[in-house]
């Protein structure tokens, strides 16, 4: 028999692996991959953007609520869960942006964060590992860091001089960046709803959408448009960040599925040969 392949998906807070790459772990996850979601924070500096869910934030507080939420996610999907255990760095405002706090995830040195990564790695054996770009997706300090870990950890992961101490080397076959909020994704989506009558909310986001040639960078694209419910339902689990009025869910999913069905990745760094295009996280590797 074939080894079973394995996933890790490495996000900054609770609620982010449900707003990138949700469907695509749950297709595979139906399809017998062994899926494993590492959570960097517990999220206990974001804001409460739902209303509903603001009593159960005074009762239980922030990080408490989130936890939970992260469990219902995580079951809906059918996913492994585990947190890295670092404290959220917040989003600081202003110009120039004030430091984080100290002691956040953002705030502590490298080597530190990436430790209890490489031990994941060695301990789940991951064949590809999904994380963020080097901008983080958008620029919040602990998405950045995120990337960071998911690059530094990849790479002792594999160094037998590196980490000694936490098992044995594993060498992650694939990395790759998430691209789920592309200009031609949500430019498709905005001119289907426009197309049909129908209100779309992603217009002043488009007028101000600075990197256009950024999707170019795009390689993979996995279908998995009959899994866009169960993200869905992931991500409401998520209650204290999505606002079930929001813009999140202002496509109607027959009309995703027909305008956009897949969700879509950069392959950043692979130690096997893999042709681009791909329309599969694990192209190269099924039956190796």
């Amino acid at each position: 028999m074939p080894e079973q392949l394995r996933l890790m998906a490495v996000h900054a807070h609770p609620d982010d692996e449900s707003s990138k790459g949700a469907a695509t772990m749950a297709r595979y996850v139906q399809e017998g991959v062994d899926v494993l979601v590492v959570t960097c924070t517990g999220g206990e500096r974001g804001d409460v953007l739902n209303a509903a869910a603001q009593a159960d934030v005074e009762t239980l507080g922030l990080a408490e609520v989130r936890r939970r939420e992260m469990a219902d996610a995580a079951a809906i999907l059918g996913v492994r869960q585990v947190w890295l255990g670092f404290e959220d760095s917040g989003f600081p405002e202003g110009d120039p942006k004030p430091p984080v706090p100290e002691g956040s995830f953002a705030a502590l040195p490298l080597d530190v964060v990436t430790e209890p990564l490489v031990a994941l790695i060695r301990e789940f054996r991951p064949h590809v590992l999904t994380t963020y770009d080097e901008l983080g997706g958008y620029p919040h300090p602990d998405h950045i860091r995120t990337h960071e870990i998911s690059m530094a950890a990849f790479e002792a992961a594999a160094d037998p001089t590196a980490y000694p101490e936490l098992g044995e080397p594993w060498e992650v076959a694939k990395v790759y960046y998430h691209f789920t909020f592309s200009y031609g994704r949500v430019s498709a989506l905005h001119q289907a709803l426009l197309a049909r009558g129908m209100e779309s909310p992603y217009g002043e986001w488009l007028e101000g959408w600075e990197d256009h040639e950024r999707d170019k960078r795009i390689t993979t694209r996995v279908p998995c448009a009959e899994w866009f419910e169960m993200r869905d339902a992931a991500l409401l689990a998520h209650r204290t960040q999505i606002d079930p009025e929001g813009r999140w869910f202002a496509v109607p999913l027959e009309l995703q599925r027909e305008v956009w069905p897949t969700e879509d990745y950069e392959l950043a760094v692979s130690r096997i040969t893999s042709p681009t295009p791909e329309s599969d996280l694990f192209a190269g590797l099924r039956g190796a």
